[in-house]
């Protein structure tokens, strides 16, 4: 674990739980993309580049999900170096708090406050920065979440942030997360169709042939929304849709998997209803929610 890959001629990776890209602009100025879950993932990464003799420039965050910029406080404190994010991500953050609050629906309660979701705050600064590498492309992949984006450097190293989870995980984990069901599906289509000398996936492992995954992770999505769609076959409320959908998977509930599935299964169900795959209906007080003929 951390450990350091080349994965072209200016561009590395290293090995973690939600991979860290690494863009060598020069022999000695690097580039982060994202920094890590937290703290101690930032004192890796700094290790690392201390060994190499590399000093960092900056921090180019694809989105605001706490396992992607827990780092960055550290780092930016350690380097005094510029973090570029934009958007709803940037937003995130600046403001942690806005995560649990998000998935939640509300103030959090403190079971959601903690590293897992809510990574120290970090100042960032826009793509548009003088400072933002230029040679650097910007490539949104929204869906996973608000505005995140994945970057393609200059030696044809493309880091695609969140927008697949490798087939192990699909296996693995019954539903995915996911803020934006249709959004994601065309990033899928999108990534389907990039050309690149190298992807890196930040859960998966880095390949020159992107396709068959991105096609794999459509057809999962897919088959959650039909899943989903199948369990308003008689009306139901959120919550005895959600406890389905843990009993199904076998999945055990805890605070942080009811707001990380119970958002997902909000976004499908708006999702669906968006098609007009579902309905949501208001009886006796109750939000019910059925499938449509």
């Amino acid at each position: 674990m951390y450990e350091l890959i080349q994965a072209g001629e200016q561009s590395y990776y290293v090995q973690c739980p939600a991979k860290i890209g690494i863009y060598k602009k020069t022999e000695t100025e690097v580039y982060l993309i994202d920094s890590g879950s937290d703290k101690d993932a930032g004192r890796r990464v700094r290790k690392i580049l201390d060994q190499q003799g590399w000093h960092l420039k900056g921090i180019l965050n694809t989105h605001s999900h706490a396992d992607h910029i827990g780092g960055n406080h550290y780092l930016q404190q350690q380097y005094g170096c510029k973090i570029f994010a934009e958007g709803i991500e940037a937003a995130f953050t600046r403001h942690p708090i806005l995560e649990p609050a998000f998935l939640y629906g509300g103030c959090p309660l403190k079971g959601l406050r903690h590293k897992f979701l809510m990574a120290a705050e970090s100042e960032t600064v826009s793509f548009s920065d003088p400072e933002f590498p230029r040679e650097v492309e910007v490539i949104p992949l929204p869906g996973h979440s608000f505005d995140m984006v994945g970057f393609r450097l200059p030696d044809g190293t493309v880091f695609l942030a969140d927008s697949l989870s490798s087939e192990a995980t699909l296996e693995k984990y019954g539903i995915s997360f996911l803020y934006d069901v249709e959004a994601h599906l065309n990033t899928l289509e999108k990534v389907s169709a990039l050309e690149a000398r190298m992807f890196v996936p930040s859960h998966a492992e880095a390949s020159e042939e992107i396709r068959p995954l991105a096609e794999l992770n459509r057809k999962k999505v897919l088959e959650t929304g039909a899943y989903i769609r199948e369990l308003c076959g008689e009306p139901k409320t959120f919550e005895e849709i959600l406890q389905k959908v843990f009993q199904d998977y076998g999945m055990q509930m805890t605070y942080q998997q009811y707001a990380l599935i119970g958002s997902t299964v909000r976004s499908y169900l708006a999702w669906l209803e968006a098609r007009g795959g579902a309905e949501a209906v208001i009886e006796e007080n109750r939000m019910l929610w059925k499938k449509t003929v």
